[in-house]
């Protein structure tokens, strides 16, 4: 699909000085530069790969376009060919001024090295925008141009400004929703330099280290774990000149940005910009894949989103953010639930279920088949009695009849599973043969599938059944069922973690509870023979923590509203996403742990979540206001058991509504005898 929708975004003004003197440039990285898409990536550039049915690439040069960039250089190494190809045939290529050209080589390995290659081509004058053609964004870019060139004016050494936005990680996992490791920055507030950036923690310690001179040199230094690092970044001409006179620059935030912050002698600075309303993301792994697909789809990302950048003609939005190509077959009894996306010339059997899914363009689907948080892409055939839970289908593929795909399958292109065949949770399949050995994050993936690079064959898939996947990566490999056609890849030595922290698919409940168990290992071990250990790392006796307990009480309100909205956000993730109650219990009790709260409190906040989504939800009377607050009990009731063991408990909630109908929503007052 190409970029057919320039009429439909806002152009962001800049300077017309500063634009007078030469255009605002970017610098696209066509290459992930990482693994964590095969084997996908070894058949199509990861830029090029479906976002709710439109190229990535797409997303990112509309946004560029839309913020005031005028010349775009993409650099692409891995199938190169196939960006190119693609960028030549799509309205990328003709559109007026905004000109996207593109550089290849076969060479580089790494961000530093496209970045050195883009240096010697001498294309770049002046500040520039470096982003990778996997980021997703709308925001304005006119605020944070003009800090950056305002600081460089007092001081030549602000070289960079980093985009970054709030995003408080999973306290169970560590992760962010984006399925990230939990990052650490440490920022001037005044000044919002960037002066400590850790995205390895070593959490088995509990603490990370900051050089102390960071602290004399910047007495007001904030650290923080609630930030997202958006991979958008505003550059002065001398980072790309630092990347050719440092050649150990490889990874743009491991080296780059971690070496100019230790770095005494040159004096380089870092900058950084928050943006609190708009958006930005990078996809860096399959879970961060499904979570800006559905924040697409949830429209988050407007005016980047299905229905506008591919024309109100060629696809339309409809209630419950299903979106619908023009020319599609539907049976009248398949089921198509909430946050849908169907592509052109798709056909939907009888009695079907499609539920938080995509469905990509020429896709066949059969009859009582069943499609659960999936992503399926172009030319699928899915035929009768097939279930698909949080897996990934991509372009070609065929599953025959009763097929099923567990939660965390990435099916590669035209690969067929055979009649009635289960393939495994988090299995990995291809045409191709794995590779022999597993790179590194700082390497490219290779050039293309005929490198010579893809040479070891895992065991093909025409051997004896097996139900135990451990055999299935250490043994002989199962077949894919009858007619079955594809290699199951094995999982590399300390790659299981790796596999449901990164897929699509929900975090199984016994990898949560046994992470809730040891966090609450490691917070005993905090307490030493009577000491507790402060926030700041001091160890503080009984005593003197009962002296502080005066100055903690002043405090616990406000920590009961942070807890509150915590809540309040997991809840209704868990309505909009259909989690299982199972999960949400645990991603509340990491929050009663992380907060020091009750369990009475974990019920208070989850009712106070539940009425006010009853209060939200379209109503005209009270009747129907009433019926709401029904629904949502009758649905979420057992959320609400888990956290209330006693009367005095539940005597505790009715008092939270009997709060709630006096002061947040007094509509409730009148129905307070019914609603108990």
């Amino acid at each position: 699909m190409g970029a057919q929708k320039k009429g439909a975004t806002a152009r962001v003004s800049e300077d017309p000085e500063e634009l007078a003197r030469h255009p605002l440039q970017a610098i696209l990285l066509a290459d992930s530069f990482t693994t964590k898409f095969r084997p996908i990536t070894l058949e199509r550039p990861k830029v090029l790969l479906p976002l709710a049915n439109i190229p990535m690439i797409d997303y990112t040069l509309a946004w560029l376009e839309s913020a005031g960039v005028e010349e775009v250089f993409v650099f692409c190494c891995a199938h190169s060919k196939q960006v190119i190809d693609y960028l030549e045939s799509s309205d990328w290529s003709s559109q007026p001024n905004f000109l996207v050209a593109t550089i290849e080589s076969h060479n580089s390995i790494s961000a530093g090295d496209a970045l050195r290659l883009i240096y010697e081509r001498h294309v770049i004058h002046g500040d520039f925008v470096l982003i990778s053609g996997d980021t997703v964004s709308n925001m304005s870019l006119t605020q944070a141009l003009q800090e950056h060139k305002e600081r460089r004016k007092k001081d030549a050494n602000a070289i960079m400004t980093m985009v970054v936005k709030q995003s408080k990680p999973s306290p169970i996992t560590q992760q962010s929703r984006l399925g990230t490791d939990e990052l650490f920055m440490a920022i001037n507030p005044d000044t919002k330099q960037l002066l400590c950036y850790e995205d390895k923690a070593e959490y088995s310690k509990g603490f990370i280290s900051l050089d102390k001179t960071l602290i004399a040199d910047n007495p007001s230094t904030v650290l923080h774990n609630d930030k997202q690092d958006c991979y958008i970044d505003i550059c002065s001409e001398e980072v790309l000149s630092l990347f050719t006179d440092n050649f150990d620059y490889q990874h743009l935030r491991r080296h780059f940005v971690k070496g100019l912050l230790v770095d005494d002698i040159m004096g380089y600075k870092i900058f950084t910009h928050e943006i609190h309303s708009s958006y930005a993301a990078r996809i860096d792994n399959f879970r961060s894949y499904d979570t800006i697909s559905k924040d697409i789809i949830q429209r988050w990302t407007y005016p980047f989103v299905p229905d506008v950048l591919c024309g109100n003609s060629a696809i339309r939005v409809e209630r419950r953010g299903t979106y619908r190509a023009s020319e599609i077959t539907l049976s009248r009894s398949a089921q198509i639930g909430p946050f849908i996306v169907i592509g052109q010339g798709t056909e939907i059997g009888n009695d079907t279920k499609i539920s938080h899914s995509v469905i990509g363009e020429g896709c066949t689907i059969g009859s009582n088949v069943t499609i659960e948080g999936s992503y399926i892409w172009n030319n699928v055939t899915i035929e009768d009695g097939c279930e698909l839970r949080h897996a990934i289908v991509c372009d070609g593929v065929t599953m025959k009849s009763g097929a099923v795909l567990e939660p965390g399958v990435v099916l590669s292109f035209k690969v067929v599973v055979g009649q009635q065949f289960v393939v495994p949770a988090y299995s990995m399949v291809s045409l191709l043969q794995q590779p022999t050995q597993q790179d590194s994050d700082e390497e490219l993936e290779y050039a293309d599938s005929s490198s010579g690079n893809v040479e070891l064959p895992s065991a093909k898939l025409n051997g004896d059944i097996t139900s135990d996947l451990s055999e299935t990566r250490h043994g002989p490999t199962s077949e894919l069922g009858t007619g079955g056609v594809g290699y199951i890849w094995s999982i590399f030595e300390g790659g299981h973690d790796e596999e449901w922290r990164h897929s699509v698919a929900p975090i199984p409940t016994d990898k949560l509870a046994k992470i809730m168990l040891d966090k609450d290992e490691d917070e005993e071990l905090l307490t030493q023979d009577g000491n507790v250990l402060s926030p700041s790392g001091e160890l503080k006796s009984d005593s003197d923590a009962n002296d502080s307990e005066d100055g903690d009480n002043e405090g616990s309100r406000d920590d009961y509203v942070s807890f509150e909205k915590e809540v309040e956000a997991t809840f209704l993730r868990a309505v909009h996403e259909n989690v299982k109650v199972d999960h949400v219990i645990l991603e509340v009790n990491a929050l009663r742990l992380s907060y020091n709260m009750a369990s009475v409190d974990c019920a208070g906040a989850i009712f106070y979540s539940m009425m006010k989504l009853a209060v939200e939800s379209p109503h005209s009377s009270s009747s129907e206001l009433h019926r709401n607050a029904a629904d949502v009990i009758t649905t979420w009731q057992n959320l609400l058991k888990s956290f209330l063991h006693d009367i005095d408990e539940e005597i505790e909630v009715i008092l939270k509504f009997e709060e709630i109908c006096l002061e947040s929503a007094k509509e409730f007052s009148p129905l307070f005898a019914q609603t108990f």
